[in-house]
Protein backbone atom coordinates (compact mmCIF):
# COMPACT_ATOMS: atom_id res chain seq x y z
CA UNK A 1 0.00 0.00 0.00
CA UNK A 2 1.37 3.37 -1.03
CA UNK A 3 1.42 6.04 1.68
CA UNK A 4 2.01 9.78 1.54
CA UNK A 5 4.93 10.65 3.80
CA UNK A 6 6.49 13.99 4.70
CA UNK A 7 10.14 13.78 5.67
CA UNK A 8 11.90 16.38 7.83
CA UNK A 9 15.66 16.69 8.14
CA UNK A 10 17.90 19.09 10.03
CA UNK A 11 21.50 18.10 9.38
CA UNK A 12 24.76 18.56 11.25
CA UNK A 13 25.60 21.58 9.08
CA UNK A 14 22.98 23.51 11.15
CA UNK A 15 21.60 25.34 8.13
CA UNK A 16 17.89 24.70 8.58
CA UNK A 17 14.98 22.30 8.13
CA UNK A 18 14.41 20.49 4.84
CA UNK A 19 10.89 19.24 4.07
CA UNK A 20 10.01 16.77 1.30
CA UNK A 21 6.95 14.80 0.29
CA UNK A 22 7.07 11.34 -1.26
CA UNK A 23 4.59 8.60 -2.08
CA UNK A 24 6.03 5.19 -1.24
CA UNK A 25 5.32 1.70 0.07
CA UNK A 26 8.70 1.65 1.84
CA UNK A 27 10.30 -0.37 -0.95
CA UNK A 28 9.79 1.71 -4.08
CA UNK A 29 9.12 5.39 -4.57
CA UNK A 30 5.99 5.90 -6.64
CA UNK A 31 6.23 9.68 -6.83
CA UNK A 32 8.25 12.63 -5.58
CA UNK A 33 6.22 15.51 -4.21
CA UNK A 34 7.25 19.11 -3.58
CA UNK A 35 9.94 20.10 -1.14
CA UNK A 36 10.56 23.09 1.09
CA UNK A 37 13.11 24.67 3.38
CA UNK A 38 12.99 26.70 6.55
CA UNK A 39 16.43 28.19 7.36
CA UNK A 40 17.61 28.50 10.92
CA UNK A 41 17.93 32.12 11.92
CA UNK A 42 21.35 33.32 13.18
CA UNK A 43 20.13 33.29 16.79
CA UNK A 44 18.83 29.73 16.40
CA UNK A 45 22.09 28.62 14.83
CA UNK A 46 24.07 30.17 17.68
CA UNK A 47 21.79 28.41 20.17
CA UNK A 48 22.41 25.08 18.44
CA UNK A 49 26.17 25.68 18.47
CA UNK A 50 25.93 26.20 22.25
CA UNK A 51 23.85 23.03 22.52
CA UNK A 52 26.52 21.05 20.65
CA UNK A 53 29.07 22.25 23.18
CA UNK A 54 26.96 21.28 26.19
CA UNK A 55 25.91 17.93 24.70
CA UNK A 56 29.50 16.65 24.92
CA UNK A 57 28.89 15.99 28.61
CA UNK A 58 25.64 14.04 28.19
CA UNK A 59 25.47 10.50 29.56
CA UNK A 60 21.70 9.96 29.18
CA UNK A 61 19.95 10.37 25.86
CA UNK A 62 16.81 11.97 27.33
CA UNK A 63 18.61 14.52 29.54
CA UNK A 64 18.29 18.18 28.50
CA UNK A 65 20.43 20.20 30.92
CA UNK A 66 21.13 23.89 30.51
CA UNK A 67 20.75 25.31 27.04
CA UNK A 68 19.74 21.94 25.55
CA UNK A 69 16.14 22.34 26.73
CA UNK A 70 15.91 25.76 25.08
CA UNK A 71 17.52 24.38 21.92
CA UNK A 72 15.03 21.51 21.80
CA UNK A 73 12.12 23.95 21.97
CA UNK A 74 13.67 26.00 19.16
CA UNK A 75 14.16 22.89 16.98
CA UNK A 76 10.59 21.76 17.58
CA UNK A 77 9.21 25.22 16.79
CA UNK A 78 11.29 25.49 13.61
CA UNK A 79 10.03 22.10 12.39
CA UNK A 80 6.42 22.98 13.16
CA UNK A 81 6.81 26.24 11.23
CA UNK A 82 8.45 24.37 8.34
CA UNK A 83 5.50 21.96 8.08
CA UNK A 84 2.89 24.73 8.40
CA UNK A 85 4.59 26.76 5.68
CA UNK A 86 4.91 23.70 3.41
CA UNK A 87 1.22 22.83 3.77
CA UNK A 88 0.16 26.41 3.09
CA UNK A 89 2.42 26.80 0.05
CA UNK A 90 1.19 23.55 -1.47
CA UNK A 91 -2.47 23.98 -0.47
CA UNK A 92 -2.49 20.76 1.49
CA UNK A 93 -4.22 19.77 4.70
CA UNK A 94 -2.80 17.69 7.56
CA UNK A 95 -5.15 14.82 6.68
CA UNK A 96 -3.52 14.60 3.23
CA UNK A 97 -0.38 13.18 4.88
CA UNK A 98 -0.22 9.70 6.44
CA UNK A 99 3.00 10.05 8.40
CA UNK A 100 5.78 12.55 9.12
CA UNK A 101 9.36 11.32 9.51
CA UNK A 102 11.11 13.58 12.04
CA UNK A 103 14.85 13.10 12.41
CA UNK A 104 15.46 15.90 14.92
CA UNK A 105 18.77 17.68 15.40
CA UNK A 106 21.75 15.50 16.30
CA UNK A 107 23.75 17.05 19.13
CA UNK A 108 25.78 13.98 20.17
CA UNK A 109 26.63 10.72 18.46
CA UNK A 110 28.69 8.27 20.55
CA UNK A 111 27.75 4.77 19.37
CA UNK A 112 30.71 3.23 21.20
CA UNK A 113 28.88 4.29 24.38
CA UNK A 114 25.55 3.18 22.91
CA UNK A 115 24.48 6.80 22.96
CA UNK A 116 22.98 8.95 20.22
CA UNK A 117 21.04 12.14 20.97
CA UNK A 118 18.69 13.95 18.59
CA UNK A 119 16.83 16.88 20.12
CA UNK A 120 13.27 17.75 19.13
CA UNK A 121 10.00 17.08 20.96
CA UNK A 122 8.06 14.74 18.64
CA UNK A 123 4.85 14.53 20.74
CA UNK A 124 4.71 18.35 20.83
CA UNK A 125 5.36 18.48 17.07
CA UNK A 126 2.59 15.96 16.34
CA UNK A 127 0.13 18.06 18.36
CA UNK A 128 1.25 21.26 16.61
CA UNK A 129 0.91 19.89 13.06
CA UNK A 130 -2.00 17.45 13.65
CA UNK A 131 -0.21 14.60 11.87
CA UNK A 132 1.32 11.38 13.31
CA UNK A 133 5.10 11.73 13.68
CA UNK A 134 7.66 8.94 13.59
CA UNK A 135 10.92 9.77 15.36
CA UNK A 136 13.87 8.26 17.22
CA UNK A 137 15.01 6.29 14.18
CA UNK A 138 18.55 5.60 15.38
CA UNK A 139 18.01 4.49 18.98
CA UNK A 140 17.19 0.81 18.40
CA UNK A 141 20.22 0.35 16.15
CA UNK A 142 22.61 1.95 18.65
CA UNK A 143 21.14 0.01 21.59
CA UNK A 144 21.72 -3.21 19.63
CA UNK A 145 25.38 -2.30 19.11
CA UNK A 146 25.14 -0.65 15.70
CA UNK A 147 26.78 2.62 14.70
CA UNK A 148 23.37 4.29 14.29
CA UNK A 149 24.58 5.89 11.05
CA UNK A 150 24.36 6.31 8.18
CA UNK A 151 20.62 5.68 7.89
CA UNK A 152 19.86 6.81 4.35
CA UNK A 153 21.38 3.82 2.44
CA UNK A 154 18.08 1.95 2.02
CA UNK A 155 16.69 5.05 0.32
CA UNK A 156 19.81 5.49 -1.80
CA UNK A 157 19.34 1.87 -2.96
CA UNK A 158 15.73 2.57 -3.96
CA UNK A 159 16.93 5.57 -6.01
CA UNK A 160 19.90 3.77 -7.57
CA UNK A 161 17.79 0.77 -8.57
CA UNK A 162 15.76 3.11 -10.79
CA UNK A 163 18.90 3.95 -12.82
CA UNK A 164 19.88 1.87 -15.83
CA UNK A 165 23.62 1.71 -15.25
CA UNK A 166 26.30 -0.77 -14.36
CA UNK A 167 27.61 -0.82 -10.80
CA UNK A 168 29.20 -0.41 -8.47
CA UNK A 169 27.47 2.92 -7.80
CA UNK A 170 28.37 5.04 -4.80
CA UNK A 171 26.00 7.69 -3.54
CA UNK A 172 27.87 10.30 -1.51
CA UNK A 173 26.03 12.58 0.87
CA UNK A 174 28.09 15.60 1.88
CA UNK A 175 26.39 17.29 4.81
CA UNK A 176 28.15 18.24 8.03
CA UNK A 177 29.70 14.76 7.87
CA UNK A 178 30.23 12.85 4.59
CA UNK A 179 28.84 9.37 4.13
CA UNK A 180 28.67 6.90 1.29
CA UNK A 181 26.35 4.14 0.16
CA UNK A 182 27.97 1.47 -2.03
CA UNK A 183 25.45 -0.36 -4.22
CA UNK A 184 26.43 -3.31 -6.41
CA UNK A 185 23.56 -5.65 -7.19
CA UNK A 186 22.36 -6.94 -3.82
CA UNK A 187 25.46 -5.64 -2.03
CA UNK A 188 24.72 -2.64 0.18
CA UNK A 189 27.57 -1.13 2.20
CA UNK A 190 27.58 2.22 3.95
CA UNK A 191 29.69 4.30 6.27
CA UNK A 192 30.73 7.79 7.19
CA UNK A 193 33.94 8.74 5.40
CA UNK A 194 35.05 11.83 7.29
CA UNK A 195 34.23 15.51 7.49
CA UNK A 196 31.72 16.92 5.05
CA UNK A 197 31.05 20.62 5.25
CA UNK A 198 31.39 20.96 9.04
CA UNK A 199 35.10 21.87 9.25
CA UNK A 200 34.84 24.15 6.23
CA UNK A 201 31.65 25.85 7.45
CA UNK A 202 33.13 26.41 10.91
CA UNK A 203 36.31 27.81 9.35
CA UNK A 204 34.33 30.18 7.09
CA UNK A 205 32.30 31.32 10.09
CA UNK A 206 35.41 32.00 12.20
CA UNK A 207 37.53 33.68 9.55
CA UNK A 208 35.04 35.31 7.17
CA UNK A 209 31.82 35.51 9.22
CA UNK A 210 30.09 33.54 6.45
CA UNK A 211 27.90 30.46 7.00
CA UNK A 212 29.55 28.53 4.14
CA UNK A 213 31.69 28.83 1.01
CA UNK A 214 29.11 29.43 -1.73
CA UNK A 215 29.82 27.15 -4.72
CA UNK A 216 33.38 26.71 -3.42
CA UNK A 217 34.36 30.05 -4.94
CA UNK A 218 36.53 31.05 -1.99
CA UNK A 219 38.36 27.70 -1.88
CA UNK A 220 39.01 27.95 -5.63
CA UNK A 221 41.27 30.95 -4.91
CA UNK A 222 43.46 29.13 -2.39
CA UNK A 223 46.35 26.68 -2.38
CA UNK A 224 45.88 23.20 -0.93
CA UNK A 225 48.29 22.04 1.79
CA UNK A 226 48.67 18.41 0.67
CA UNK A 227 51.12 17.65 3.49
CA UNK A 228 48.50 18.68 6.08
CA UNK A 229 45.92 16.44 4.38
CA UNK A 230 48.33 13.50 4.31
CA UNK A 231 48.92 13.89 8.06
CA UNK A 232 45.20 14.18 8.77
CA UNK A 233 44.48 11.02 6.78
CA UNK A 234 46.83 9.12 9.11
CA UNK A 235 44.19 9.28 11.85
CA UNK A 236 43.05 5.72 12.69
CA UNK A 237 39.46 6.32 11.56
CA UNK A 238 40.39 6.45 7.89
CA UNK A 239 41.93 2.96 7.86
CA UNK A 240 38.90 1.33 9.51
CA UNK A 241 36.71 -0.76 7.19
CA UNK A 242 32.99 0.01 6.90
CA UNK A 243 30.67 0.27 8.71
CA UNK A 244 31.87 3.21 10.77
CA UNK A 245 30.37 6.51 11.83
CA UNK A 246 31.34 9.92 13.16
CA UNK A 247 30.11 12.74 15.30
CA UNK A 248 30.13 16.17 13.66
CA UNK A 249 32.89 17.35 15.99
CA UNK A 250 35.20 14.32 15.79
CA UNK A 251 37.73 16.26 13.70
CA UNK A 252 37.29 19.62 15.42
CA UNK A 253 40.69 19.24 17.09
CA UNK A 254 42.47 19.37 13.71
CA UNK A 255 44.08 22.79 13.42
CA UNK A 256 45.31 24.37 10.22
CA UNK A 257 47.67 26.76 11.94
CA UNK A 258 48.34 30.25 10.64
CA UNK A 259 47.08 30.16 7.04
CA UNK A 260 45.51 32.59 4.62
CA UNK A 261 41.71 32.18 4.68
CA UNK A 262 41.52 31.08 1.02
CA UNK A 263 44.27 28.50 1.57
CA UNK A 264 42.49 27.19 4.65
CA UNK A 265 39.21 26.85 2.75
CA UNK A 266 40.98 25.11 -0.15
CA UNK A 267 42.73 22.67 2.19
CA UNK A 268 39.59 21.77 4.14
CA UNK A 269 37.61 21.32 0.91
CA UNK A 270 40.34 19.04 -0.45
CA UNK A 271 40.41 17.15 2.87
CA UNK A 272 36.72 16.28 2.49
CA UNK A 273 37.33 15.03 -1.08
CA UNK A 274 40.44 13.08 -0.05
CA UNK A 275 38.64 11.46 2.88
CA UNK A 276 35.84 10.30 0.56
CA UNK A 277 38.33 8.87 -1.95
CA UNK A 278 40.19 7.15 0.92
CA UNK A 279 37.30 4.66 1.21
CA UNK A 280 37.97 3.19 -2.28
CA UNK A 281 40.56 0.54 -1.22
CA UNK A 282 38.20 -0.56 1.58
CA UNK A 283 35.34 -1.40 -0.82
CA UNK A 284 34.81 -4.79 -2.56
CA UNK A 285 35.19 -3.30 -6.05
CA UNK A 286 36.27 0.06 -7.39
CA UNK A 287 33.18 2.21 -8.02
CA UNK A 288 32.29 3.12 -11.60
CA UNK A 289 30.21 6.14 -10.68
CA UNK A 290 29.86 8.56 -7.79
CA UNK A 291 26.62 10.48 -7.31
CA UNK A 292 26.94 13.43 -4.93
CA UNK A 293 24.06 14.87 -2.94
CA UNK A 294 23.71 17.11 0.10
CA UNK A 295 25.05 20.63 0.48
CA UNK A 296 28.46 19.60 -0.86
CA UNK A 297 26.92 18.87 -4.26
CA UNK A 298 26.63 22.63 -4.78
CA UNK A 299 30.32 23.16 -4.01
CA UNK A 300 31.86 23.06 -7.50
CA UNK A 301 35.39 23.11 -6.11
CA UNK A 302 34.64 20.10 -3.92
CA UNK A 303 33.22 18.19 -6.92
CA UNK A 304 36.30 19.03 -8.99
CA UNK A 305 38.63 17.92 -6.21
CA UNK A 306 36.70 14.65 -5.82
CA UNK A 307 36.95 13.97 -9.57
CA UNK A 308 40.71 14.44 -9.32
CA UNK A 309 40.93 11.76 -6.63
CA UNK A 310 38.69 8.93 -7.86
CA UNK A 311 40.49 8.02 -11.08
CA UNK A 312 38.41 7.17 -14.16
CA UNK A 313 35.05 6.94 -12.34
CA UNK A 314 32.38 9.51 -13.12
CA UNK A 315 31.42 12.09 -10.50
CA UNK A 316 28.10 13.89 -10.92
CA UNK A 317 25.74 15.92 -8.79
CA UNK A 318 22.47 14.14 -8.00
CA UNK A 319 20.55 16.99 -9.64
CA UNK A 320 21.83 15.93 -13.05
CA UNK A 321 19.91 12.66 -12.64
CA UNK A 322 16.69 14.42 -11.74
CA UNK A 323 17.16 13.74 -8.04
CA UNK A 324 16.39 16.64 -5.73
CA UNK A 325 19.79 16.83 -4.05
CA UNK A 326 18.76 19.22 -1.30
CA UNK A 327 15.68 17.13 -0.51
CA UNK A 328 17.17 13.61 -0.58
CA UNK A 329 17.77 13.30 3.17
CA UNK A 330 14.31 14.69 3.97
CA UNK A 331 12.77 12.33 1.41
CA UNK A 332 14.73 9.49 3.02
CA UNK A 333 13.18 10.10 6.42
CA UNK A 334 9.71 10.06 4.87
CA UNK A 335 10.70 6.75 3.24
CA UNK A 336 12.12 5.43 6.53
CA UNK A 337 8.95 6.44 8.39
CA UNK A 338 6.89 4.25 6.06
CA UNK A 339 9.38 1.39 6.43
CA UNK A 340 9.21 1.79 10.20
CA UNK A 341 5.40 1.71 10.15
CA UNK A 342 5.58 -1.58 8.23
CA UNK A 343 8.30 -3.09 10.42
CA UNK A 344 10.80 -3.21 7.53
CA UNK A 345 14.55 -2.94 8.25
CA UNK A 346 16.05 0.55 8.45
CA UNK A 347 19.64 -0.61 8.99
CA UNK A 348 21.76 -3.65 8.20
CA UNK A 349 25.00 -5.27 9.38
CA UNK A 350 26.89 -3.81 6.38
CA UNK A 351 25.49 -0.31 6.81
CA UNK A 352 25.71 0.32 10.55
CA UNK A 353 27.34 -2.84 11.94
CA UNK A 354 24.18 -3.83 13.76
CA UNK A 355 24.10 -7.62 14.46
CA UNK A 356 20.96 -8.19 12.36
CA UNK A 357 18.67 -6.10 10.13
CA UNK A 358 16.83 -3.69 12.42
CA UNK A 359 13.64 -1.71 12.13
CA UNK A 360 13.10 1.28 14.37
CA UNK A 361 11.26 4.48 15.07
CA UNK A 362 8.53 5.47 17.52
CA UNK A 363 5.22 7.06 16.55
CA UNK A 364 3.84 10.13 18.36
CA UNK A 365 0.18 10.81 17.59
CA UNK A 366 -1.56 14.20 17.69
Amino acid sequence: MMLTALGLMSGTSLDGVDVALIETDGKQVKAFGPSGYRPYQPAERNLLRQALGEAVHLTQRDARPGVLAEAERAVTRAHAEAVASFLAQNRMRPEDIDIVGFHGQTVLHRPEKRLTVQIGDAPALAKAIHIPVMYDFRAADVEAGGQGAPFVPVYHRALANSLDREGPIVVVNIGGVSNITYIDGDALIACDTGPGNALLDDFMYRTMNQAFDAEGKFASLGKVDEAWIARALELPFFALPPPKSLDRNDFASLKLGDVLPADGAATLTAFTAAAIARIIPLLPRRPRSWIVCGGGARNLTMLRMLRERVGSATVEAAETLGWASDAIEAQAFGFLAVRGMKGLPLSYPATTGVPMPMTGGVIARP
